[in-house]
C-alpha cells in the first residue's frame, strides 16, 4: 500500500475552494480608504526599514520615526471603521437581557455619551495641534499634522456615532452583537 495522493477527481475543485474562501468586502466604505492607504504606507516604510538595516546593513534614519507616526495614524483612522460598523469592544451582559424599550434608552444614552467623549477629545486634540510648533526630527514636517489627523479621526467618529444614535433612537437597538447588522448605512 502506497501513500499516493488522491486523484484530481477526488479533490474539491479549486474554483469551489476559491469561492468559499473569497473575502467579503461588501461593507467597505469610502471612509475606509485612508486607513487602508496608511496601513500600506506603514507596511512599505517598515519593509524599507528592515531591508535597509538587515539586508543593506545601512539603516535609513527617518524610517523609524515615520513608522511610529504612521502607526498612530492607522490606529486613529482605523478606529473610524470600528465606529462606523459599531464593532468597538463593549460589555453587553446587562444590555442583552433588557426589554426593548429600556434597551433603546440605554443604547441612546451610551451613544450620547460617546458622542460627547469624541467631541471633547476632538476639541482637546485641536487645541493641542494649534499649540504644537515643533517639527519632526528626521523630516521637515510639522508635528501638528499628526495631531490634526487624530482630531479629524475623532471628529469622524463623533459623526458616525451620531448616525448610530439616530438609528438606535428611531429603530430601537437589539443586542450589541447585532449592532453591525442594524447600523447606519454608509
Amino acid at each position: 500500500m502506497t501513500d499516493d495522493p488522491p486523484p484530481l477527481e477526488a479533490m474539491p475543485h479549486l474554483d469551489e475552494a476559491a469561492e468559499a474562501a473569497a473575502t467579503d468586502i461588501s461593507d467597505f466604505s469610502w471612509s475606509d480608504a485612508p486607513s487602508l492607504a496608511l496601513f500600506w504606507a506603514l507596511a512599505g516604510v517598515v519593509f524599507l526599514q528592515f531591508f535597509s538595516r538587515y539586508v543593506m546593513n545601512s539603516s535609513i534614519g527617518w524610517t523609524e520615526e515615520i513608522a511610529r507616526y504612521l502607526l498612530i495614524g492607522v490606529t486613529f483612522v482605523g478606529a473610524i471603521i470600528a465606529t462606523r460598523k459599531g464593532t468597538h469592544i463593549a460589555i453587553e451582559l446587562l444590555y442583552a437581557y433588557l426589554p426593548p424599550e429600556p434597551r433603546r434608552i440605554l443604547a441612546s444614552s451610551i451613544d450620547v455619551m460617546l458622542i460627547g467623549v469624541y467631541a471633547w477629545m476632538t476639541w482637546t486634540c485641536g487645541k493641542l495641534a494649534l499649540r504644537t510648533n515643533q517639527s519632526m526630527v528626521s523630516l521637515d514636517l510639522p508635528k501638528s499634522v499628526i495631531y490634526w489627523t487624530v482630531a479629524a479621526s475623532l471628529a469622524a467618529m463623533a459623526v458616525y456615532q451620531a448616525m448610530r444614535a439616530i438609528h438606535h433612537w428611531r429603530h430601537g437597538a437589539r443586542g450589541l452583537l447585532d449592532a453591525p447588522a442594524d447600523g447606519p448605512e454608509t
